[in-house]
């Protein structure tokens, strides 16, 4: 499985990462990638850290494996658990691929205050406000499962820390401000991550 998991990886890489970013600068002569913002210590400096973490801790899972230096956790090794882990990789790659295309041109990694780009309602974005970031917990999620040791929890645990801190406290504020009560009526109904969870009454963080 840990070969498995590296392909995949890379397969995920780049599709929803390095594919986009082509198709983003063909498109707007921009790749999209923002990168990591804010001064040393500050949330959003924090998120961008965690999920650059989350980065190298993924594609370490597999290998430390193979080295042999990581067992995998016993509870969590196994058939079942592979296939799980397996499924939930393509539902959520495809999931991240569909919300890709349905943000077009407003898809960026990170947040660049002097752009405002259109906010977007429709399609997945209808059901939940970050349908891609959505989709990318269990894709990593079951790729975890496919190798399920001590690097793969950290790796899962950075990811989910990053996208709640990067969500809560620089994407949602920055989106209020640029789209003002448009957004505060988008997410007064549409829930954060998953549907009808995670309403806000003010558009903004917590």
């Amino acid at each position: 499985m840990a070969l498995w998991s590296l392909v995949l990886y890379a397969l995920y890489l780049t599709l929803a990462f390095g594919g986009r970013a082509l198709l983003q600068l063909r498109r707007t002569g921009s790749t999209g990638f923002v990168g990591i913002a804010g001064h040393r210590g500050s949330v959003e400096w924090t998120a961008g850290i965690l999920f650059v973490a989350a980065s190298v801790l993924v594609p370490a899972t597999p290998v430390l494996d193979l080295a042999g230096v990581l067992e995998p956790i016993a509870a969590l090794e196994g058939s079942m658990g592979h296939a799980l882990g397996f499924l939930l990789f393509c539902a959520g790659l495809v999931g991240t691929l569909l919300a890709q295309v349905w943000m077009g041109a407003s898809w960026r990694v990170g947040v660049d205050e002097e752009e405002k780009t259109e906010l977007v309602v429709r399609g997945p974005f209808a059901l939940v406000r970050n349908p891609i970031f959505s989709a990318m917990v269990p894709a990593i999620l079951g790729l975890a499962l496919l190798v399920p040791n001590a690097a793969a929890v950290a790796g899962f645990a950075a990811l989910v820390c990053a996208l709640e801190l990067q969500v809560r406290f620089v994407e949602e504020p920055y989106l209020l401000r640029k789209h003002g009560t448009d957004y505060a009526a988008y997410a007064s109904r549409v829930g954060r991550f998953v549907p009808g969870i995670g309403l806000s009454r003010d558009g903004g963080a917590r």
